[in-house]
Formats: C-alpha cells, sequence, structure tokens
C-alpha cells in the first residue's frame, strides 16, 4: 500500500489516521470492492469521530463532479482514455483506494512504468507521473486547500492512475496502434482536387485482438489484487524476437531505434488465428519476399514474388483449403483495362496468349474479332488464360479464403525469383518451388504414385516406374495428361502474410529487411504520441 509514513510525534500519526478513515469513507461511497473481504469492513466512521477536521472531509458531490468535470475535459482520444472515461462515467467506483487510503498498488504501478517505458523506448509523458506525484504528496503531507480539496484530489489521483494502467495493459497486450485503422490508411484510392485522400484501398486483413469491456473489467478487477505486478507482466509479448528487440533499444539510435519500435509494436499485434505446436503453418514476410513452411520437425523454405508497389500484397491470415493443377487465369478487371482491352478485336493477340472471353450473363465463349475494347471495359465479359504450360499461374495454385483474390501459385516468369527486389506481381504471390509446397501441405508420408501423378500433370518427370512407363508409351505430340486436376489441403494449413522488417526466421537468425511498402513510416508516426 502507498503508506502515509508514521513519524516521531503525534500530529503526524493523527493526519495519518484521519486521511485513513475518510478515504474508508470514499470506499464505502463508491462501492468499489464490493466483492471483496477486507480485514478492516466492521470499522465505523464512529472510531475516529475525535479526529474529524473541515479540511479533510470528503465530500460524495464533489467526489461526482470532479469525476464528471476530469471524464469532460480529458481531450485524450486513446482507447485506453476512452475505456478509463466510459467506466467512470458508467459509475464504476474509485480502483486505487480501499479501506486504509491510496495503497501500495499505486507505487507499484508507478515504479514498474518508470522501468518499463525506457526499456520499450517509450516516454512518461503521457502517462501523467508529474501530476500523480503530486497529488500523492499531497495526500503524504495533507497539503489540501479550496482548490485542492481532499475530494478533487482523491478523485484526479484515481482517474489518472486508472488511464495510466489501462494504457499500458492495453498497448502492451493488443498494441499501442490499431493495425486496421493505421495500416488501411497508408494507400490513398481516390483524392480531392486539392490531393487530399478521401479514400483508402485496404490491404491488412489479418483479424487481429482488440480490448473490449470484457477485457477491461477483467484488467481492472485484476488491478484490485495484490498481484498487480504478475499482471503488468503478464501482458508483456512472450515471442522472442520481441525480448531480442527489447534489448537492442538501449544502445540503438536513429533510423535502427525506430525500426526495432516499429517491429516490437507489430509484436503487440496478436492474430486470432493461433497455431497449435503439432501444427503445420506458412508464413510468407513481405518485405524478405520469402516463404518459410514450417512444420514440427522440419523447415521448407523458398523465395517468393509479392506485389509491385502500385499493387501491393495485402497482409492477411487465412487456411489453404485446396490445390489446383492447371489452373485457369481470370483476369482481374484491372489488368483488362490496363494490358487485354486495347486488343479488342485482335484474335492474334488472344490466340498467342491463349485468352478466351466469355459472356459473363451467358457464360458463352465469344469470339476475340466479335468483342471491341469498349465491350470488354464494360464488365459484361470476363477475359481468361486457358491454364497448362505459359498460364501466367503456372502449374499450381494454392486456394485459401480471404477479401482480394490473391493467392500462393507457380509462375511461368521464373527469371523473377533472381532479383533482390521481387515486388512484380499484380498482388498474388509467386512461389519459387510449387511442387515441394503442394508436398508440404499433404499428409505425412504421401503415396509415391500421388506425388508421380502430380508431376506428370504439372510437366515434371516422373520418378516411379509406373509413370515412366505411362510417359514412354504417349505420343510426344500429344499433350501432358493431367492426372490430378485439384487437391483438398486436409487439414487446412494455416497461412500469414506479414510484414517484418526485422524478423526471426525459423532457424533462429534474425534479419533486416528494406521498407519496401513505406509501412515502417506509417506505424512510426502513430507510435510518436509514445515516443515523444
Amino acid at each position: 500500500m502507498l503508506h502515509i509514513e508514521s513519524r516521531q510525534g503525534g500530529k503526524k500519526d493523527t493526519g495519518a489516521l484521519i486521511v485513513s478513515a475518510l478515504a474508508f469513507f470514499l470506499f464505502l461511497l463508491t462501492g468499489c470492492h464490493e466483492t471483496t473481504t477486507h480485514t478492516k469492513r466492521n470499522l465505523t466512521l464512529d472510531a475516529f469521530s475525535d479526529l474529524k477536521a473541515e479540511e479533510y472531509a470528503l465530500n460524495s458531490q464533489l467526489i461526482y463532479e470532479s469525476l464528471e468535470h476530469i471524464c469532460k475535459t480529458d481531450t485524450d482520444n486513446c482507447l485506453a482514455a476512452n475505456h478509463t472515461r466510459k467506466y467512470y462515467q458508467e459509475g464504476g467506483g474509485l480502483v486505487w483506494t480501499d479501506v486504509l487510503g491510496v495503497d501500495e498498488r499505486a507505487d507499484t504501478l508507478i515504479e514498474i512504468l518508470r522501468v518499463k517505458l525506457p526499456e520499450m523506448g517509450f516516454s512518461e509523458r503521457r502517462y501523467h507521473f508529474a501530476q500523480i506525484a503530486d497529488d500523492l504528496s499531497r495526500i503524504r503531507t495533507l497539503q489540501f486547500d479550496s482548490k485542492n480539496s481532499i475530494s478533487r484530489v482523491m478523485t484526479r489521483l484515481d482517474y489518472n492512475l486508472t488511464k495510466a494502467y489501462l494504457r499500458y495493459v492495453i498497448g502492451q497486450r493488443f498494441g499501442f496502434v490499431n493495425p486496421t485503422y493505421v495500416m488501411n490508411h497508408c494507400d490513398a484510392r481516390e483524392r480531392d482536387s486539392t490531393g487530399q485522400a478521401i479514400s483508402y484501398f485496404n490491404l491488412y486483413d489479418v483479424k487481429v485482438e482488440h480490448p473490449n469491456d470484457a477485457y477491461v473489467k477483467r484488467a481492472l478487477k485484476r488491478a484490485t489484487t495484490d498481484s498487480l505486478g504478475i499482471s503488468l507482466r503478464m501482458v508483456e509479448p512472450k515471442d522472442e524476437l520481441y525480448s531480442r528487440l527489447l534489448q537492442l533499444i538501449s544502445t540503438s539510435s536513429g533510423a535502427q531505434r525506430q525500426k526495432i519500435l516499429v517491429n516490437m509494436e507489430r509484436q503487440r499485434w496478436r492474430d486470432k488465428q493461433q497455431v497449435a505446436p503439432e501444427e503445420k503453418y506458412i508464413i510468407v514476410n513481405v518485405p524478405a519476399f520469402h516463404l518459410w513452411a514450417v512444420s514440427p520437425d522440419s523447415v521448407l523454405d523458398m523465395r517468393v514474388a509479392c506485389g509491385a508497389l502500385r499493387t501491393k500484397t495485402p497482409l492477411l491470415s487465412s487456411k489453404i483449403t485446396h490445390m489446383e493443377i492447371n489452373p485457369e487465369w481470370v483476369i482481374p478487371m484491372s489488368i483488362v483495362r490496363d494490358n487485354v482491352a486495347r486488343h479488342g478485336g485482335d484474335s492474334g493477340y488472344f490466340a498467342r496468349h491463349r485468352y478466351y472471353i466469355t459472356n459473363r450473363k451467358t457464360g458463352k465463349r465469344i469470339s476475340p474479332k466479335a468483342v471491341s475494347a469498349g465491350m470488354l471495359l464494360s464488365g459484361n465479359y470476363r477475359v481468361a488464360q486457358e491454364g497448362g504450360a505459359g498460364n501466367s499461374l503456372g502449374r499450381i495454385i494454392f486456394r485459401f479464403p480471404n477479401n482480394f483474390s490473391v493467392f500462393l501459385h507457380d509462375t511461368s516468369s521464373p527469371g523473377a525469383f533472381m532479383r533482390d527486389n521481387r515486388g512484380v506481381s499484380h498482388g498474388c504471390v509467386r512461389v519459387q518451388r510449387p511442387f515441394d509446397l503442394a508436398v508440404f501441405m499433404m499428409e505425412d508420408e504421401p503415396d509415391e504414385w500421388l506425388l508421380d501423378k502430380l508431376r506428370i500433370s504439372m510437366g515434371m518427370k516422373p520418378e516411379t516406374e509406373q509413370g515412366i512407363e505411362m510417359m514412354d508409351e504417349l505420343d510426344p505430340a500429344e499433350p501432358t495428361p493431367r492426372l490430378i486436376h485439384s487437391l483438398p489441403v486436409s487439414p487446412r494449413v494455416p497461412l500469414y502474410i506479414t510484414y517484418y522488417t526485422i524478423f526471426l526466421t525459423p532457424d533462429g537468425s534474425m534479419q533486416y529487411y528494406p521498407d519496401v511498402y513505406g509501412y515502417d513510416d506509417a506505424v512510426g508516426e502513430a507510435l510518436k504520441p509514445n515516443i515523444e
């Protein structure tokens, strides 16, 4: 507890008892700990009747007025401030006061924050430490006056302690920045005549956890127990990357420090899609242009090509549901508009690229000669590319539910994997080793003939005797047989398309990558109030 220390001389001891008694009166008014049993619950104010002093008298009306005034004048609009206001406005009692007054939990909170915030690279400024210290001093030394009455001081102190506590626990547990908002306000879709963005592309669709009223209620309940220190430690990210970045903060500066802070913040955004230790999963880190397929006993890694700067790969989490072999490519309208429409009526162009056109309403194929550029731009016609060799999706695609029509897939242009900056696609992720990734998706130790059927269908050489004999008997002029058209992925494999410019690879090495989409700047700007 925050003790009002007993010193030599009866005057100080008397003051301490007065504040303790009056704090108990405040406790009765607010009903803060209705379900908590206190050792001094049977005390009454009559026990302190001879110690009453007007300047130490608590006034319930002043308490309620002070809370109302603080809530109305606090313009802080962060999530913690909003939840703090809501708690008090809905009648929540004082959190940091018990029978003996403001107790040692306030000391615990301040001591931990004074250590943790600098370790995290954060400033104390947003935590009102100066006001809290002043109010604690007034309570300890009984320095109250007409402007700073005991009722106003106790109320202000409780409010600021609660907001500081919620700011920390919500930030550490869910992030000091709301990624859904910040990441979806990076790329302007439309601007007004002054160049001001009026709409944005949504490119972040990770289902991250957000604090709700139930979480805040639990957090405040934990604040009223003796395990406050444990509760504050519980909210810290537990990932090894976070721990290693935390160690680097004290020796970093400038751009490196900013990079560390931004990636620490990403560690606080917790995906609702959780992976059990025995599960396989796939992670694509866009700045690395790399994919890791992780199973409990092995890791498959490969280069990938992702979206270009104008057609960014969205960040998301999902689960691979099935694989299609020799898929057709339905050409997105953006590509039809930019590259295809101008060739309307040119049957040679469509034949060379193995494109065909269908009427969206009837599904019937239309001769390219009969379709003009205007018709293609109308949206009434679909342009697709035949599956097989030369298809832009390659020989296999890995499908998963998402809101962007993006997938992992093979490619007919493998030369892109030789580049350092592999931001070349229209948003999908092209994988360097599609067959190996397909095998990873299958159950452990798949049937060899199944693997050979997949190889043959993908235009690869068979490895089993049965497969070799089959191919030897084929007429070379005949197209490669498609023995498999689709394969389910069961159980479904979790997929994470993420964005880390400092990343801990599955082998434990920490790698640094360029900020290819400029997202570090956006997150860093949103973090500024916590740092400055």
